[in-house]
């Protein structure tokens, strides 16, 4: 069983992530590190808290990480974050508070303890700005050579980005940081716009989740649906975020590009993913693009695992535990 770290900027994508770590059996999740974009860091790891509460996995650690870019002293959140996630970032939905609190320790330490700890077993996986790991890899860039998979949710080679024509929202937030991760030789796999734009999840999809008649199933539900409100280009909702974490666990459901990756970080193509022009002829690609994926067996994987999970809570719910 491989460990797992989400690094998240909770938000509804990343929600989704998170049930898919807690529900799938084939993964455990040692913890997580949250980051700014989709929401503030604070926000974003009070949601974490809460979400872990409402589905009684209350031993997973959660860690607060960077509030801005490496190279910048202050975050707004934008408008478009703020109506695709709701004020709150789990989509206005209210979720009890949990008892638990955010650990003492920072996100950066725990991902290089972390690494220390599992070496190659661990996998990391960041689905907002990269700043956290890119931190972690210049505190100890001895890290470097003992670190699994990181499996993030960023970029877009082949098709256009979804903040302009050169750039996704994740890789905005904070290229130098994405440059840095990109050209440390780590082994990443990029799942980017790519294939997350092919996946769609439904109201159909939501219902059954509500069905299982757990609190768990019925707010998840209820985030969900208010997503797809807000995706007008499709019947359903993107996912971004929770591709990621399905690809740290079946990569085989991707078509997968090797290449030396780097991001733009000036210019008006600035937060761009491109191939390295100065390795395009270098062997050893350390990078791995999805450019396909089985949207079907993903979906399906998502559903089953979530499924799974809130009856799980829904049995733990009437045992009065």
């Amino acid at each position: 069983m491989i460990k797992m770290i989400l690094d998240l900027d909770t938000g509804i994508d990343d929600a989704m992530a998170l049930a898919y770590a807690i529900g799938t059996k084939e993964a455990e999740l040692i913890g997580v590190t949250g980051t700014f974009g989709n929401v503030y860091t604070e926000v974003g790891v009070q949601n974490v808290l809460n979400i872990l509460n409402l589905c009684n996995e209350n031993e997973v650690p959660v860690f607060a990480g960077a509030s801005h870019a490496m190279y910048q002293d202050h975050f707004n959140r934008l408008e478009v974050s703020a109506r695709i996630h709701g004020d709150n970032g789990v989509g206005q939905v209210a979720i009890e508070t949990s008892p638990k609190e955010i650990q003492t320790k920072s996100a950066v330490d725990f991902l290089i303890e972390s690494v220390k700890k599992y070496g190659k077993k661990l996998v990391i996986v960041p689905t907002g700005p990269l700043t956290n790991l890119a931190l972690a890899l210049k505190k100890a860039p001895e890290i470097k050579d003992m670190m699994g998979r990181v499996v993030l949710m960023g970029g877009a080679l082949t098709v256009p980005g979804n903040v302009n024509q050169y750039t996704e929202a994740n890789i905005s937030q904070d290229p130098e940081a994405a440059k840095y991760v990109f050209e440390s030789g780590i082994d990443v796999t990029m799942v980017g716009l790519d294939v997350t734009t092919r996946s769609i999840l439904t109201k159909a999809d939501t219902q059954s989740w509500r069905e299982t008649g757990s609190v768990a199933g019925k707010t998840y539900a209820d985030m969900v649906d208010y997503y797809i409100s807000q995706h007008f280009e499709v019947e359903g909702c993107y996912l971004h975020d929770p591709s990621a974490a399905i690809n740290a666990v079946h990569p085989e459901y991707f078509t997968m590009l090797p290449m030396h990756m780097t991001v733009i970080t000036e210019g008006e193509a600035e937060g761009r993913t491109i191939g390295d022009p100065k390795k395009l002829r270098d062997p050893n690609p350390n990078v791995k693009v999805c450019i396909g994926v089985d949207s079907p067996a993903l979906v399906k994987e998502l559903n089953k695992t979530l499924l799974s999970l809130f009856q799980t809570v829904k049995v733990k719910e009437f045992s009065g535990n």
